[in-house]
């Protein structure tokens, strides 16, 4: 598992270490395999709200940093299997998850989430979720269910919305 693929087709997966990300990772690695497609892994990471304005303490970022390419590492490990490795690439990026997915999604074929990710805001689609649905650059996926059961889709955007200047 490395870095992004040159021009293959693209499938996009949010990745934060729930049993729905996990269940969205797995069926991202069977849509690739229908596809012929490479699966991004991506996991965001921000800051704690608490140091907005503020220096956090040396090392702090490090750790967190550390402690999200663990729960990638965790992720990926529990879910792909040796046959699918070589059409995995994995990275960790900092910054707001629906804009780091977004980002990601650039001319990707699709763009898989979790249905609830972690946190109360997830108590229906999941904030990040709603959010890419909205303003995802190609067709979005909404994964329900757990990992064994394979999970349901549901497909949300058509791929037209193009985020303007």
């Amino acid at each position: 598992m490395g870095e992004q693929a040159g021009n293959e087709p693209r499938i996009v997966v949010g990745v934060d270490g729930s049993a729905s990300s996990r269940a969205a990772l797995t069926w991202a690695l069977r849509q690739a395999e229908l596809t012929g497609a490479v699966v991004e892994a991506v996991l965001a990471w921000q800051p704690p709200d608490a140091w907005y304005g503020l220096v956090p303490p040396a090392g702090t970022l490090d750790a967190y940093r550390e402690a999200a390419g663990g729960v990638l590492a965790r992720a990926l490990a529990e879910t792909v299997d040796a046959a699918r490795a070589s059409r995995v690439r994995s990275r960790v990026a900092e910054g707001n998850p629906a804009a780091v997915l977004l980002e990601a999604a650039r001319g990707a074929e699709l763009l898989v989430v979790g249905h609830r990710g972690h946190g109360f805001a997830g108590a229906l689609i999941g904030s990040v979720g709603l959010h890419c649905t909205h303003h995802a650059p190609c067709p979005v996926a909404v994964v329900r269910g757990d990992p064994a059961s394979g999970g349901t889709t549901e497909g949300h955007g058509d791929g037209r919305h193009r985020p303007g200047p």
